[in-house]
């Protein structure tokens, strides 16, 4: 960091971090709700591009092979249940998971992602690339807001590519993006350090980088820093630098044991980041798992993922409950869709929103159980049917959010959280 006394700190520092800036940053403190506990949190695991119900918690092994795949189905802890053979560490503490077998929509698209995000179907297709609605993260954000870890409210694990927009909201309830890898050392937020290269000299036009930052609101240099502007900025600064998130980020300091049972890969070094960050006050967390849009050799992908998901998964689940964490932070597993019944001629799945399977632990729910039911070949739903928006709803209501909440849109209509907010109701 440049040899920079405080004073001049007021002066000419700024930060800008992930994609927030540090004005949105203390104002996501402002307009956060001061009544609301901050006792629970929720990560929300995106399986991005769709995994398949088949290879993951909806086998059907009674199926002809051309339905049921090359993989066995095996015994879980539940009685009669069974998943795929590539998930044995959650097939062995199943009791502690709910797996919603009956998760459908009817769009077909990757555009989907919007009602996992958002709770709503996408309606203005123009609008592709950001969405129409704020997304689950950015809600959380506006009523839980920037905790006393100085690190805001939703976090990203890694950048969202779509659809995490804060909308109405307000710029400050952008997500704060890790795009490092955390299996890779040495691990470090950029964002979190000034640059070396910082010439402050450049930077003491107030007016010009106001503007530059009222424009982008992201990050001004590759190295995370901008000027300051003045005393509020420098509280953001010093919010965003302090002792407990650096102490959440600086991964190296965990238990190589415990990083070793989370698996030494992208994945499940990330979900271990995702636990230091809701024991840092984080009210929620993403964390992306990418390339289940398994369209071709689905079965040597699966090999791959199936085993990394397996063990990340298990590993933050028993973590949780190590730490006493089990009942106050709901980890949810899931993609926009589920993939078709028959495998396709080049030994893939295709899109498919009719089906979809789910997992869910902790969050003081009903774990243990199997809710939902599919067809012998997984292509309809059969029993307790549920859409994406019913899983919201249980994130919000795990972290006392009322998702009939209203806010104003840009023009001034109000805006429920959610408009279908059934509750799962097996789980409660």
């Amino acid at each position: 960091m440049p040899q920079l006394t405080r004073r001049n700190l007021l002066k000419s520092m700024s930060l800008t971090v992930g994609g927030l800036s540090v004005a949105n940053l203390l104002g996501a403190r402002a307009t956060a709700n001061p009544d609301q506990p901050r006792a629970t949190s929720a990560i929300f695991v995106t399986m991005g591009g769709g995994a398949s119900q088949f290879e993951t918690f909806d086998p059907k092994p009674d199926a002809p092979v051309e339905y049921r795949g090359e993989f066995r189905a095996v015994n879980t802890a539940l009685p009669g249940v069974q998943f795929c053979e590539l998930l044995p560490k959650l097939a062995a503490m199943a009791d502690r998971l709910a797996v919603v077998r009956s998760i459908h929509h009817e769009q077909a698209s990757h555009i989907a992602e919007h009602i996992v995000e958002t709770g709503y179907d996408l309606i203005n297709v123009a609008n592709s690339r950001i969405g129409d609605m704020p997304s689950m993260g950015s809600v959380i954000s506006r009523m839980r807001g920037v905790g006393a870890s100085g690190i805001p409210g939703y976090v990203s694990i890694p950048r969202h590519h779509g659809y995490s927009s804060p909308h109405w909201l307000g710029a400050q309830h952008q997500f704060f993006a890790v795009d490092s890898d955390p299996s890779q050392e040495p691990f470090a937020i950029n964002n979190l350090a000034l640059s070396d290269k910082l010439n402050v000299d450049r930077l003491k036009d107030r007016r010009g980088l106001q503007s530059s930052l009222n424009q982008t609101q992201q990050v001004v240099d590759r190295s995370g820093a901008a000027a300051a502007i003045d005393q509020f900025s420098q509280q953001a600064f010093d919010l965003i630098t302090g002792d407990r998130a650096r102490r959440a980020f600086n991964i190296q300091t965990e238990d190589p044991r415990i990083r070793d049972r989370y698996g030494r890969n992208t994945f499940g070094q990330r979900l271990l980041l995702a636990r230091r960050l809701i024991e840092a006050d984080v009210p929620f967390v993403t964390v992306r798992m990418g390339d289940w849009d398994d369209h071709d050799d689905l079965a040597n992908r699966m090999k791959q993922r199936g085993p990394m998901f397996d063990t990340g998964m298990s590993a933050l689940i028993d973590d949780l409950r190590s730490r006493g964490l089990e009942r106050d932070v709901l980890v949810i597993g899931m993609g926009e869709f589920g993939r078709t019944p028959r495998i396709n001629a080049k030994a893939g799945r295709d899109h498919f929103p009719a089906v979809n399977s789910i997992v869910l632990s902790g969050g003081n729910y009903r774990m243990g159980q199997v809710i939902g039911a599919t067809d012998r070949i997984a292509a309809q739903v059969t029993q307790a049917p549920y859409r994406p928006q019913n899983v919201l709803a249980m994130v919000y209501r795990h972290l006392g959010i009322d998702p009939a909440t209203t806010f104003n849109d840009y023009s001034g209509r109000p805006r429920h959280v959610l408009e279908e907010r059934k509750a799962i109701a097996e789980l409660v």
